[in-house]
This record gives C-alpha cells, sequence and structure tokens, in this order.
C-alpha cells in the first residue's frame, strides 16, 4: 500500500496492516517519576490495569501518573493489527494502533468509574480520528476492556458523559470501545516522556471539553487475583 497520499483518519485492513516483528520492544523495568514502581509486570497484587487512549499519549500519561490511586504508567499500542510496533510505523496509519496509556491502580483507592472520569474530561472524546491538531487513527479516542465488568462500567460511564456532553451542547461521543487484545510498550523514550527527569519543559496539547464526567454510577471494578 501507498504511504504518501493516504488519508491517516482511515482505519487500515488487516491484510494491508504493517508486518510488525515477534520481538517486543525493550523498555525499562521502572518509572522515571516513580523509581520505585515498575511499568512491566509483575505489579503488586491486588492492583488492577486500564489501557485508555486519549490522542498523545505523552500528556495523558502524565495526567494519570498526577492522579491520586494510581500506581504506575507506561504508555505503548493497542487496538490495531501490527505486532510489537514502533512510533514510525505507527505514525504511518498502516498499523491500525492507537496511541494509549496503561494505568495501574490501586481499586480500594481510586474505582475503575473514577479512573474514567479523569479520561473523559482530559480530552475531547467527540473529535473522531484526531485530537487536535493531531490527526490520524493513532490519536482516535479509545478504551480497551479487560473484563466483562470494564466493558459494562465503561458504557455505563460513556453514556454518563454523553448526557452531560449533549446537555452542555457538543455532539457525539466517537470513543472506541473493545477488548484489549493486546498492549504493546512504545519505545523507552516515550515512557514518561514529560517528567522533569527527560523532558522538564515539554509541551503537549492535550486539552478537554471542560465538561465535567457524573461519577458514583455504581459501577466499580473488583480486585483481581492477576494484578
Amino acid at each position: 500500500m501507498a504511504l504518501f497520499g493516504r488519508d491517516k483518519t482511515l482505519m487500515v485492513d488487516a491484510a494491508d496492516a504493517l508486518p510488525g516483528r515477534t520481538r517486543p520492544i525493550v523498555v525499562p523495568e521502572w518509572h522515571a517519576v516513580h523509581p520505585d514502581r515498575r511499568i512491566v509486570p509483575p505489579f503488586p497484587e491486588g492492583m488492577r490495569t486500564a489501557v485508555v487512549g486519549m490522542g498523545c499519549f505523552w500528556g495523558a500519561e502524565r495526567r494519570f501518573w498526577q492522579t491520586g490511586g494510581v500506581w504506575s504508567t507506561a504508555v505503548g499500542y493497542a487496538g490495531g493489527h501490527t505486532p510489537n510496533p514502533t512510533y514510525e510505523e505507527v505514525c504511518t496509519g498502516l498499523t491500525g494502533h492507537a496511541e494509549v496509556v496503561l494505568v495501574v491502580f490501586d481499586p480500594t483507592a481510586l474505582s475503575y468509574a473514577d479512573l474514567l472520569a479523569v479520561f473523559w474530561e482530559g480530552h475531547d472524546p467527540t473529535q473522531g480520528m484526531r485530537q487536535g491538531a493531531d490527526v490520524g487513527t493513532q490519536y482516535r479516542s479509545a478504551i480497551y476492556y479487560d473484563s466483562a465488568e470494564q466493558q459494562r462500567v465503561a458504557e455505563a460511564s460513556r453514556d454518563a458523559y454523553q448526557r452531560a456532553l449533549t446537555a452542555a451542547g457538543h455532539g457525539r461521543i466517537t470513543t472506541e470501545l473493545a477488548p484489549l487484545r493486546e498492549f504493546f510498550y512504545a519505545e523507552d523514550y516515550h515512557q514518561q516522556y514529560l517528567s522533569d527527569a527527560k523532558n522538564p519543559n515539554g509541551y503537549c496539547g492535550l486539552g478537554g471539553t471542560g465538561v465535567s464526567c457524573p461519577v458514583g454510577l455504581g459501577a466499580t471494578v473488583p480486585p483481581s487475583s492477576s494484578g
């Protein structure tokens, strides 16, 4: 498939996706902001994980590592076809992946519903295959759930936020809700990119709609023994 002239807002078919590689991208084990916490499994017992995409993953990850109840974070790619893609490959639009954040959180301190409130309020989920000036399928809004319970909470959260957006005069949510097939870690230099240790003056234009997300949906996710 030709790269030049291709509309990056169109999802690539699996048959046309880049082949990728069998070997995972090598990343550090430890978090640049919380150096005593791992960004790769195993995680402490009782922790849960969430995977969401809200445009550029640099600012999205920072928003979550600053959220109380979040234990660790990492950035990567999900929702597409290409195994173990590079950032350059994702930017072509020929992997089908979105830029996403893996959030490791303590469900006794932060419910999945409240975590999703941070997600909804941190970006504009009505923009389709873009987020602000960043255009392409990699910047789409997405929630990739790992259980039927997470799916139920995500759908209830989406519906509640749609009502709030509609009341405020905004359009329809375009967020992709789908099962998490696999999370692929992004390269080392992307991990905690906006941390003081890496880019203290880094810029990310991530922004929300200004509409608060209703909470107290009665939809929480119990701890999993798998972490």
